[in-house]
Order: structure tokens, then sequence, then C-alpha cells
């Protein structure tokens, strides 16, 4: 390419090549991403002006960013909403700016590879073309309806009409990413391009003259105007059975938005008005800068080691899965157990999720070489981190423990999986205690994106760093508790968990007890999530955590039953195909959500009080994390404070 315009640009790279083609390059300084800030999109329109003047043979936007090409507009700048005028600004500088993009008179292509989301993708839809570079973490996603808003920068109107109203609406209302592969597959991009071959590929096909992708056939006819009001009522029939008692408002927004205003939400004030006014949006927003603050946490530092061998000792649920994940990310993984079958079981389950998760079958057997069966436990000596997943009995732990210790690698982390025990007693028979952290997943590991990292009063600074990255490797969010009973999850889940069970000790059907909670917001019941985690887990938690109170009699004549929930098809609820099957709710009894939701609230500020959690924000992101507690509530400490008009008090 020839030397960079003599533009003054602060975050673009403005550059020609010998064929008369425009290379953009954004690379927003000081930060890991690019954002789409008032300053970008200001720099954008200039360098639209620059190029009226001086027309290119076509315009290629790529970024310089190894984490992806754009990730969304600038949330700070989000603190307006509310204000309607300002908010209007704000969704006209991303219209209007795209807008101009989409109408000039050369070639436009995007190059994406990494992250396209939200504002990315709309300025990526701007353009004539898109390729894909084809990578295993380029992904689509247009996610705005999870912080309680919508894509206001032409995504409503440029998505239908590119790859037709059914499969732009499920993007736009569940704020799904997809892949490079079914970008492809689905329109959303012209192909997709080997790495190495990205510029090359770019420059021939912003040049190939070929027409803009649209929808075709019933796609297209399906974003006709005359029938978007039947697509309109097929949808929200969906939502309604997503989302029965209308605690999200952006989906629907949305979906009015494209059958009624084409997408243009500069058309509709009043209902931008509403959703950009309302509680659901700023509490959402909330939660989304509360996982930024945990991702933070996860992200390598100069004492945290790297992790490239993890080993297992424990092939159950647990344990097994873990495994599977940690191979799924790309890591090698030992799996050791006693019990042969065990790690058989394992190695199917394994094989379930990366058939679910891995299109290409070369990455999908490369994850599954990546798990190596270990009943002897040869990988022990190899490992940079031995994750212990066996029974929850300290005697055991501390018996394992005083074999693999001596056989670790110098500075190796050695981790807990551990729901209940003290990380202090678990550590008092080891020569170095300071390197035995607790990391603990949740149950399904592949579904919860909270792992909570324990730290004693010894841990090292370098196993803690190390074990928070390598959380952070995995995807999931790390949140940094110190070792008490339950530490914060469960500490605050077994209370609610035994409460809901009471009530059935005391008459209720398990429905009725968890149609309570989903009317409150709850994605799922407190009894629906025991059976989810086990009973058996439940139980150990409850006993440690109950004091002197009896355990619910429901939970233990299920447990001398051996029902254990879901993991042995039948708890609470009898498991069928992975979902259980329930009988008619029926109306819950007034105030019954708030009987239960108490005890979670009150554990959940004793927890704080305590010292396991930080702050009040860490604790309110562990509970909705950990818990799946209601996203729109911004938390139950947060709601308690605020006193959230918004949350149905039955």
């Amino acid at each position: 390419m020839n030397a960079t315009e003599t533009l003054t640009l602060q975050n673009f790279l403005l550059s020609h090549d010998s064929a008369g083609l425009a290379w953009l390059e954004i690379d927003c300084p000081g930060a890991s991403v690019n954002r789409l800030s008032t300053g970008v999109l200001a720099e954008l329109m200039t360098v639209l002006d620059h190029l009226e003047t001086r027309p290119p043979a076509g315009l290629i936007i790529h970024s310089a960013k190894a984490s992806g090409f754009i990730a969304g507009a600038d949330i700070d700048e989000f603190n307006v909403l509310g204000q309607d005028e300002r908010v209007r600004e704000l969704i006209s500088r991303g219209w209007n700016a795209f807008d101009r993009l989409s109408r000039v008179p050369y070639p436009t292509l995007a190059l994406v590879h990494g992250h396209c989301l939200g504002g990315g993708l709309e300025l990526a839809l701007a353009c004539r073309y898109r390729l894909a570079v084809d990578e295993p973490d380029t992904a689509f996603a247009l996610p705005e309806v999870m912080l309680g808003i919508f894509p206001g920068w032409g995504g409503m109107k440029r998505l239908p009409a590119l790859i037709g109203a059914p499969a732009a609406l499920d993007m736009m209302l569940t704020g799904r990413s997809v892949d490079a592969r079914k970008a492809e597959r689905m329109g959303l991009v012209d192909a997709r391009v080997a790495p190495r071959l990205k510029l090359e590929a770019a420059a021939q096909h912003v040049r190939s003259g070929k027409s803009a992708r649209r929808a075709s056939g019933m796609a297209r006819l399906l974003n006709n105007r005359l029938l978007r009001p039947l697509v309109m009522r097929q949808t929200l029939k969906k939502l309604d059975a997503r989302d029965p008692y209308q605690h999200y408002l952006a989906p629907r927004a949305i979906l009015e938005m494209w059958a009624q205003h084409d997408g243009n939400a500069l058309q509709a004030p009043e209902l931008v008005s509403e959703i950009t006014r309302s509680e659901t949006a700023g509490n959402l927003i909330r939660v989304f800068r509360l996982q930024e603050r945990l991702k933070s946490f996860g992200k390598a530092n100069a004492e945290a080691a790297e992790v490239h061998h993890v080993h297992v000792v424990g092939a159950g649920a647990m344990g097994g899965d873990i495994a599977a994940w940690c191979a799924y990310k790309g890591i090698k993984v030992t799996l050791q157990d006693q019990d042969r079958e065990r790690i058989a079981a394992a190695q199917g389950r394994a094989q379930a999720l990366f058939l679910k998760r891995i299109k290409d079958a070369r990455l999908r057997r490369a994850a599954f070489d990546r798990l190596v069966p270990d009943p002897l436990g040869h990988g022990v000596s190899h490992a940079d981190l031995i994750i212990e997943a066996i029974t929850e009995d300290l005697e055991a732990k501390q018996a394992l423990y005083a074999r693999l210790e001596p056989r670790m690698k110098a500075q190796a982390v050695l981790a807990s999986n551990t729901s209940s025990l003290s990380l202090q007693a678990l550590s008092s028979g080891l020569r170095e205690p300071e390197r035995l952290v607790g990391i603990h997943f949740f149950n399904p590991v592949a579904k919860m994106p909270l792992v909570e990292v324990v730290e004693t009063e010894v841990l090292l600074p370098r196993t803690r760093a190390t074990a928070l990255a390598f959380v952070g490797k995995l995807g999931k969010l790390p949140l940094p508790v110190s070792d008490a009973p339950g530490f914060l999850v469960n500490a605050v889940l077994a209370p609610y968990m035994l409460e809901a069970m009471r009530c059935v000790d005391e008459g209720l059907a398990p429905e009725t007890v968890d149609e309570a909670m989903k009317v409150f917001g709850m994605p799922m019941g407190p009894l629906e999530l025991a059976d989810t985690v086990g009973l058996d887990i439940a139980h150990a938690a409850g006993r440690q955590l109950a004091g002197a109170a009896d355990l619910p009699k429901c939970l233990e004549a299920h447990l001398a039953r051996r029902e254990l929930g879901k993991k042995t098809g039948r708890g609470f609820y009898a498991w069928k195909d992975g979902k259980a099957v329930k009988k008619e709710a029926g109306t819950p009894p007034a105030g019954l959500a708030q009987r239960l939701i108490q005890p979670l609230v009150q554990s959940t500020r004793a927890q704080l009080d305590a010292g396991v959690v930080a702050d009040a924000d860490l604790a309110d992101a562990g509970v909705i994390f950990g818990t799946g507690y209601a996203p729109f509530s911004g938390g139950p400490l947060y709601q308690e404070q605020h006193r959230s008009p918004k949350v149905n008090p039955i």
C-alpha cells in the first residue's frame, strides 16, 4: 500500500494501494477492542468527506486489533438514557453515518475477523460486501437486546433485507451470535476467507463488480411489508412463550420497530422513550458493566503462569465436564479416575459437547484428542494445573492431596472444585498450602458462566493470578471469594432452595413453588434448580449452612430413595430428555415469592458483611451469574436498595 493519507485521525489509518483501493484500518488507541464512540463516528464521516472528493476504486474497512473487528458502541455514552433529545442524537449519529456509507458510489467491503458486534455489525451491514476471516473466534451478533435496548443504527432495517426476516429476528431478539461458517451459510457474509489470504481476497472481492447480496425466496417474501403483521403475530407467540410475564421490553420493541417502522427507531420516538427510560434498560446495562468487571479479573498479567496442560482427578458429572470444557477451549487435559467406565462416560459427554459446539470435523477431532484418558494419573507430573473434583469428603480429598503433591512439578497449581468444604481445612496436610486454590465450577459446566476462585489467607499472588487467568481463558467469569462456608453462591442458594423445599413439606406442589419464582423473574424455579444442581449437593450445602435447623423432610426422602435430581432421572421432578416433566402449576399463593426470596437476599447481605466478596456490586454479580437471579432487577442487593416496582411481589 502507498503512504497514509494526510488526514489527522486518532482511530483510523487511511491508505491507498497501487490499484486505487482505499484501506481504512480502525485501531482505537489505548483499548483492547474497537468501539464506536462519538469521536470514532465523527472520524468516519471525515474519511467519507475526504473520499467524496477523490473516490477510490473501492473501500475496504478492517481492524488492526487482534481481538476483532468492532465490539459495538461505546457503552460509556449510554448515560444519556432517559434523556429523550440526547438519545435521539445518539441514534441519529450512527444512523446517518452508516446511511451515508451505504450510499457511496464506490464499492465497500468489511473484512471481519474476531468479534463483530452491535454497531460493528451495523457498520458491516452498511457495506456492499462482507468477508469473514475463517477463524474460530470470528462471530457476528446484534446483542443490544441483552442490554434492554435495540440496534438503532440501521441493523433492524438492513439485516432482515440481507438474510430474511425470520433469521434476522432470531438474531435481534435473542442477541445470539453466529460464527463465520453459519454467517456464510445464512448469507450474512459473501464468503469465508483463510487468514493468510484475507487481504488478497478482500481486494479481489471489492473489485468484482458483483451485486450486493439480498434475501431471496421465502426469506425475502416474509420481509415484505404486507406480510410483516403475520410474521409479527407468530413471533409474538414465541416471545410470550419465552418471557410470559413480559419482564423484558426490548424484544417486543424491536419487533414493532421492524414491522411498523422499517427498522428506523427515529420514526418511533414514543417507543424509544419508553425503552430507554425503563428501569430494565438501566439495570441490564448495569449487569453488563458487572460482567465486564468480572472479565477483567480473568485477564492474564505478569504474575499469572500460562496453563497449557490441566490434569483433572475425578471423572464424575463435574470433573468430566470440566475436563471436556478445558479441551474445548484448546487446553490439553488428562482425566484420571479409578473407574474406567466413568472416564468413558465423560468422553461420551465430551463428544456430545463437541458435536454441538464445533462444526468443523477436523477441529472437533482435535478437541477430542486433547482429552486424554489417564486412569493411573501420569499427567500429574506434567500438568500446570491439577483440578480435584472427587466426592465432597474432607479426608478423601486430603488423602488424595498427599499422593498428588510430591508428584507435582514446581510452581504447578493445585485446585479444588469443592462446593462446600473449607480450603484451609483441605490444605492442612500440604507442605505448600499456599498453592492450593478453590476453582469452583457450577453445573452444568458448559452453560453456567460464573466460576468462584476461592482464596485463603496464605494463597500466593502468583497462584491467585494463575487461577483467575485460567478461568478467563475458559471464557468464564471469575469471581474472587474468600474461604467461608458455601463461599458466595452456595451460601446464597442453600437457604433459598431449603425454604422452597419447606413449602413442599407444607403441601405445596413443586410446580407451584417454581412458578412463583418464574413470575418473580427467575429463569428457573428453586426446585428445578435443586434437581439440576443435584440433591446430594444441595443436601451437603444445606447441612453445612442450615445450622441447628432440621433439613426439609422431602429432601431427606428423595435422598433415601437415591433420587438425586436430573443426573438420576428423578428428584422433585421426573426428567426426560434433559427436561423436567411438570404438571399444571396453578396460581401461587400471595406472598410466596417474597417468602422465598427473602432468605436469598439476607444471605447475600450476610456474605458481603462477612467479607466473602469485596463489595456489593460483586455480590450482585455473583448471584446473577451464579444463580440466574433476574438480570432485569440489577441484582438482589441493588433491587433491595432501589425497591424496583417492576418486580411482581406475589
